[in-house]
């Protein structure tokens, strides 16, 4: 039987629970009709358990499961096949056990595959390329996999959304794995992105917190009062970088000069042998820290969130220095035909380290992160080893913000 099979049987079993769970549920509301016009509370999930792992699907020898997810991963490449893998991982929980076990990560493979991919650093050799198209009209921001909305069309995956949200003293940037919820209290919330009144200064907050266990967490002066999410979820970020562009004073010509200060990685992640930080799933850390808020008699009670501390040398990155085009009279970067439109928002960014430390000089001028223009309001984004989509993708939102003082 085909893979659409298995996940169509799947499906029949999932509707026939449901279908039993609400005959239940009605049977109870009838019953207390006369007493009380509160409808009573949803059964838990615990108290009509999908018979999934009865299926012949999930008895299979583990040998011969370990085969086909091992086939199907070699053989679907590029979405929108690849959700074929997803599939697998949705049939059971031993089909989700061995599906993870099988599925490598971008820096390994060079595929996005789970949304905690998008949290990975991607690979080391060729990047992943993207695009973002900017819809003015509601302030939001997709980001997609694939080379251009001429060439990739409807295949395109989806993968980050952002909203920006200007306020009195700062702007903030919303990242989402869906393009229709930025509810900090939600689950799709993956991140967000915050400037300062001259939008010269951005940080970078993360929903999770460092996976590298030697960064510690301290207290920040950034703060969220509690009356702004749901009373049963806090959110908690995490600052993971900051971006700063440098100030324009002499109104010279050139693009934008900034600076990254990536405090969730290390500087030793690019040295010869290094790693990244690499996190392989979602922690709920929604109540983790709910017992640390303070609350203060006349005071609204708020959460103080954690960002690493600096006890490693992060990575810095930098622009890469264009050189001036004396016929075309403008700067010129070798975007190697990923960018066709000239911008002050186009850059590519490098590793901005010291001679002392252990970095071979091509290793120096390999491009981390590309960004530039191809259209109107059509964007592309190229990453590499060894930031992650989302880091990448924050890091272009700082492009979209109204920056006069360095222009």
């Amino acid at each position: 039987m085909p893979l659409r099979g298995i996940v169509r049987e799947q499906s029949e079993i999932r509707e026939g629970s449901e279908n039993c769970s609400r005959k239940v549920r009605e049977g109870v509301q009838m019953r207390h009709l006369g007493k009380s016009h509160i409808v009573p509370e949803q059964p838990s999930s615990s108290s009509f358990p999908v018979p999934i792992e009865q299926s012949r699907w999930a008895s299979l020898p583990p040998e011969l499961l370990l085969d086909i997810i091992q086939r199907v991963e070699a053989s679907e490449t590029s979405w929108p096949s690849r959700r074929d893998v997803v599939a697998c991982a949705s049939v059971c929980r031993s089909w989700r056990m061995i599906t993870k076990e099988v599925v490598r990560t971008p820096e390994q493979c060079g595929w996005i595959t789970f949304p905690i991919s998008l949290k990975q650093p991607g690979p080391r050799d060729t990047p992943i390329q993207c695009f973002i198209k900017r819809e003015r009209a509601t302030s939001t921001f997709r980001l997609y996999l694939g080379l251009s909305p001429a060439l990739s069309g409807n295949l395109s995956k989806l993968l980050l959304t952002a909203k920006r949200f200007r306020r009195a003293m700062s702007t903030e940037f919303i990242v989402s794995l869906v393009p229709d919820d930025f509810s900090r209290a939600s689950n799709n919330y993956i991140g967000k992105l915050r400037s300062n009144f001259l939008g010269t200064k951005f940080s970078i907050y993360d929903s999770q917190p460092p996976h590298d266990p030697k960064l510690p967490t301290s207290r920040s002066k950034r703060r969220i009062h509690l009356k702004q999410v749901s009373p049963s979820k806090t959110p908690t970020n995490y600052t993971v970088a900051a971006v700063a562009y440098e100030l324009n004073v002499l109104r010279t010509r050139g693009p934008r000069r900034m600076r990254c200060t990536m405090h969730s990685i290390p500087v030793a992640a690019v040295e010869e042998g290094g790693t990244a930080p690499t996190p392989t799933e979602f922690k709920d850390c929604i109540n983790e820290h709910h017992s640390s808020t303070s609350i203060c008699e006349g005071k609204k009670p708020v959460i103080e969130c954690p960002k690493p501390q600096e006890s490693m040398a992060p990575l810095v990155l930098k622009n890469k220095a264009p050189r001036w085009h004396e016929q075309l009279q403008c700067w010129c970067l070798n975007f190697k035909g990923r960018v066709t439109v000239a911008s002050v928002k186009n850059f590519q960014l490098v590793a901005a380290v010291e001679t002392s430390e252990n970095v071979s000089a091509a290793e120096q001028e390999r491009v981390i992160l590309q960004f530039g223009k191809i259209g109107k309001d059509i964007f592309t984004m190229d990453y590499r080893y060894p930031l992650s989509a989302f880091q990448a993708f924050a890091i272009c939102l700082s492009s979209f913000d109204t920056k006069p003082a360095c222009e």
